[in-house]
C-alpha cells in the first residue's frame, strides 16, 4: 500500500527527508543526470522565478514514509501547459501500480490548474532512431503506458532530430490533452516547444536548433501519431472531488458534548459543532482525521504545571451535575491561592462565567489533542488543517482560563510547531486573543496577530490594546489591532490586508488561524455585520498567502448561520491556497 502526496517544499523534517530519497531515485534510475542537476530540485520547488517553470513534486510513500516513487511536473502558468518532466518508482518497486498512480495524479493536477494538456518526452520506437533493440523495446513498453491514457507522440515535426547527427535515441515530445478534446493549435504548440527547449534546455540546445524545431510544427492543429499498441478507448483519469493530498485534513473533537452546560444563556454549546459540520459536508473539500493523542506535558510547554493540574482535580472530583462559577478572586494577596478547591477557581480565572464542570478537563484536553493532530498533519506535509473542536481555547492564557476557554489549543499547537521553525497565529475572532498574546509575549520566534473589538467595550477589557507590543525578545512580535463597535465590511477587509502583510514580512514557516465566527452580523457576542460572501473573502485572503495552515476553531454563537459562514470561509481557505501565486507584472488569478 501506498499514498501519493505531494511535497511543496523542504520546510518540514519529512518532506525533506522525501525530497533526499527522489534525489538518491534520481541518483540510480538516472545515471545520466548530473550532480548539479540533482542537488537543485529544492531549488526548483521554491523558486519557480529562477528556473521559469513552477515545479511540483509528488511522491508514493508507504506506511513508513519510504518513497517508492516519484513524479515532477512542470507548469508554465502564462502558456498554461504542463510538462511531465520525470516519473519512475524506486528500484525494484516497477510493476506495482506505482507508475500509474503518479501519473493519474499528475494528470488531475494538470487539469485542476486548466492547463492546455501535458507534454512529456519519450524515447523513440522506430529502429531508424534506437538503433539497440533491447533499448528499443523498454522505449515501446513506456510508449504503450503512456498511449493507454490517450498520450500519443505529436506527428510530422523534427522535434525527434538528434543534436548531433548520427545521434542515437532522440525524444518523442508526447501530448495528453487529459480527455479535453481540445485541438491544439499551430502557434501554441510552437510557443510551448520553443519554452521548453528555451528553458528545459537552456545552454545545451543552440538557437539554430530551436528555430529549425519549432518551424517544423505545420499541421494546424497538430495532429498526433496513430495508436500503436492500445485501440480500446483509454481511460480518462478525471475525478470530480480535489485529490486527496488536497483535502483539508478535518480533526473533530468527538468528546466535545461531555461539556454541556446547560445553564440558561450559556452560548458555548454542542450543536455549535453539528452547525458547522452539516455545512461542511456538502462539500468535497475535507478528509476526516481521527484525533491522536498527546501527553499532557504538551498543554504545559505553554500552561503552568500548578494550574493544569489544578483544573485536572477539582474537576475530577466534582458531580456530574454540579458546575462551579468563580467569585472570589485574588487581588489582596496573589501569592496564597486559597485551600478550597472550589474557592481556587477565582485564582486561575478571568472572569465570573467560565463555570469548571466534571467534563471540562476532559473536552478541553480532547481539543489539545485535535489541535495538536491537525500540526501533525501539517509536518506529515498536508497544507491545510482544520481543528474544528469545542471548548474554544484563545482566552486561556499560561495561569488562567475564561471566556468558555480552559486550554489554549492553538497556542499548544504553535509550541508544537516551533521547534521547525517560525510560527505566526492569526486571531480573527470578535474577541481579543488574550491568551496567545500572554503565552508568547516575550518570544520572537512566534508572532501573535489579533483582530478583535476594542476592550474599551469587547471582553475580556484588559487587554488588546494598540500599545501591547510584547516585551523582551518579543517586543514587536504582538500586533493588537482593536476596531471600533461598528466597522464596515470594507474597512474590515482592508485591515485584515494589513494584518496579512504584517504576517508576510515575519515569513513563518507555519500559520495558525484562531476562527472567530463571532464577527458575523447578528451574533450575539459581537456588533460586526460580516456574512457568507465576506468569510469567503477573508479566507481566501488568507489562503492566498500559500503557508501550511491550521485553523482552529474559536467563537461564533450564532447557530442559523453558523455553518454557513464556516462553509464559506473554507471554501474561500482552499481556493486561495490552491490558487497560483501571482507572478510579477502579471495580474493576481482569479478564483479557481
Amino acid at each position: 500500500m501506498f499514498r501519493i502526496r505531494r511535497v511543496y517544499d523542504n520546510v518540514t523534517p519529512l518532506n525533506e527527508e522525501a525530497i533526499g530519497q527522489v534525489q538518491e531515485i534520481l541518483r540510480t534510475q538516472f545515471p545520466g543526470l548530473s550532480r548539479r542537476d540533482i542537488a537543485k530540485l529544492p531549488q526548483q520547488l521554491r523558486n519557480p522565478l529562477k528556473y521559469r517553470f513552477r515545479a511540483i513534486l509528488f511522491v508514493a510513500e508507504d506506511s513508513k514514509d519510504r518513497v517508492k516513487g516519484f513524479a515532477i511536473l512542470f507548469h508554465e502558468p502564462v502558456l498554461n501547459f504542463g510538462y511531465l518532466d520525470f516519473i519512475s518508482a524506486a528500484e525494484r518497486e516497477t510493476g506495482k501500480g506505482i507508475g500509474s498512480a503518479l501519473y493519474e495524479r499528475v494528470c488531475e493536477e494538470a487539469l485542476f490548474l486548466k492547463t492546455v494538456g501535458l507534454f512529456l518526452e519519450c524515447l523513440p520506437d522506430d529502429p531508424r532512431l534506437s538503433r539497440n533493440p533491447e533499448i528499443r523495446k523498454q522505449n515501446a513498453a513506456r510508449l504503450r503506458f503512456y498511449e493507454r491514457y490517450g498520450a500519443r507522440p505529436i506527428a510530422n515535426t523534427a522535434y525527434e532530430t538528434p543534436l548531433e547527427p548520427g545521434g542515437d535515441n532522440p525524444p518523442y515530445l508526447v501530448y495528453d490533452d487529459l480527455g479535453q478534446g481540445r485541438p491544439l493549435g499551430r502557434e501554441e504548440a510552437r510557443a510551448i516547444v520553443r519554452a521548453i527547449l528555451e528553458r528545459k534546455y537552456k545552454g545545451v540546445c543552440p538557437q539554430n536548433y530551436i528555430e529549425m524545431v519549432v518551424e517544423s510544427f505545420q499541421d494546424d492543429p497538430v495532429k498526433l501519431r496513430k495508436p500503436r499498441y492500445v485501440r480500446k478507448k483509454p481511460p480518462v483519469p478525471v475525478r470530480i472531488s480535489p485529490p486527496l493530498d488536497k483535502r483539508i485534513r478535518l480533526v473533530i473533537n468527538d468528546r466535545h458534548a461531555i461539556h454541556h452546560v446547560e445553564e440558561r444563556g450559556y452560548v458555548e454549546s454542542p450543536v455549535r459543532i453539528s452547525s458547522i459540520l452539516e455545512e461542511l459536508e456538502t462539500t468535497r473539500l475535507f478528509h476526516k482525521v481521527s484525533p491522536r493523542h498527546f501527553a499532557e506535558k504538551r498543554i504545559k510547554a505553554v500552561h503552568r504545571s500548578q494550574f493544569v493540574d489544578y483544573l485536572n482535580r477539582v474537576c475530577t472530583n466534582l458531580d456530574p451535575d454540579k458546575s462551579i462559577y468563580p467569585y472570589v478572586f485574588p487581588i489582596r494577596n496573589v501569592a496564597r491561592p486559597p485551600k478550597e478547591l472550589s474557592i481556587r477557581a477565582g485564582y486561575y480565572c478571568i472572569d465570573t462565567f467560565t463555570p469548571i464542570n466534571r467534563n471540562a478537563y476532559l473536552a478541553a484536553r480532547r481539543a489539545v489533542d485535535c489541535a495538536l493532530t491537525a500540526a501533525k498533519e501539517i509536518l506529515d506535509g498536508y497544507r491545510l488543517a482544520y481543528a474544528l473542536v469545542r471548548p474554544p481555547g484563545h482566552h486561556a492564557e499560561r495561569r488562567a482560563f475564561g471566556g468558555f476557554c480552559y486550554f489554549n489549543s492553538a497556542a499548544v499547537a504553535a509550541e508544537y510547531l516551533s521547534v521547525h521553525g517560525k510560527v505566526a497565529i492569526l486571531d480573527i475572532d470578535y474577541h481579543h486573543g488574550n491568551g496567545q498574546q500572554n503565552i508568547f509575549y516575550e518570544r520572537a520566534d512566534v508572532l501573535t496577530v489579533s483582530i478583535h473589538g476594542h476592550p474599551n467595550f469587547a471582553y475580556p477589557y484588559f487587554s488588546g490594546f494598540e500599545g501591547e507590543e510584547g516585551a523582551g525578545p518579543g517586543k514587536g512580535y504582538n500586533v493588537n489591532i482593536p476596531l471600533p463597535e461598528n466597522v464596515s465590511n470594507e474597512r474590515y477587509l482592508n485591515v485584515l490586508g494589513r494584518a496579512l502583510g504584517r504576517v508576510a514580512r515575519f515569513k513563518p514557516k507555519f500559520l495558525i488561524v484562531t476562527l472567530g465566527l463571532d464577527t458575523a452580523k447578528e451574533d450575539p457576542t459581537g456588533t460586526w455585520s460580516l456574512q457568507g460572501d465576506d468569510f469567503q473573502t477573508i479566507g481566501k485572503m488568507i489562503g492566498s498567502l500559500h503557508y501550511p495552515t491550521i485553523v482552529v476553531q474559536e467563537g461564533g454563537y450564532d447557530t442559523r448561520v453558523l455553518g454557513i459562514n464556516a462553509r464559506h470561509f473554507f471554501e474561500g481557505l482552499w481556493a486561495g491556497s490552491f490558487t497560483l501565486p501571482p507572478r510579477s507584472g502579471r495580474k493576481k488569478p482569479a478564483m479557481e
